[in-house]
């Protein structure tokens, strides 16, 4: 059975909430808990979302450098290489060096169900655990039969 995204969106962030130590305030990553209004925050980025799709998370560097995990997909913005794709039915590969204690991010990756391969941008440190929670928990629920 196919979840909703409300669905989707309230089992990652039960997910993140349980593996990210507080306190949240890290630099660069956020997830949104459902009284915020995340699309505000990216309406002035060239992407479009769909009206049921929420955003659950993302490090946002720059508006150059970020990965925004929705409902419906993860997107990467690396360096203005704009790149998103469904996580449905994909695979985690790397995670990045994300214990690192001198670089301040890193970039993780899945492999798509078309074989592509995506990067995304982690925060280092205990901030890593909301994006990559994120995307672990959403690859784990998201699996079509």
């Amino acid at each position: 059975m196919k979840k909703t995204d409300q669905s989707l969106y309230n089992i990652c962030i039960a997910s993140i909430k349980r593996k990210t130590m507080k306190p949240y305030d890290f630099r660069w990553t956020h997830f949104y808990d459902s009284d915020s209004s995340p699309k505000l925050l990216f309406q002035n980025f060239p992407i479009e979302f769909e009206e049921e799709e929420l955003i659950i998370c993302s490090v946002l560097i720059d508006s150059n450098h970020y990965s925004i995990l929705t409902t419906r997909k993860l997107i990467t913005n690396n360096n203005g290489k704009l790149e998103s794709g469904s996580l449905i039915n994909s695979k985690n590969k790397w995670y990045g060096e994300f214990k690192s204690k001198t670089a301040l991010y890193t970039l993780g990756e899945v492999e798509l169900f078309t074989g592509e391969r995506l990067t995304y941008f982690v925060e280092t440190g205990k901030a890593a655990m909301v994006i990559i929670n994120g995307v672990k928990t959403f690859i784990d629920i998201a699996k079509e039969n």
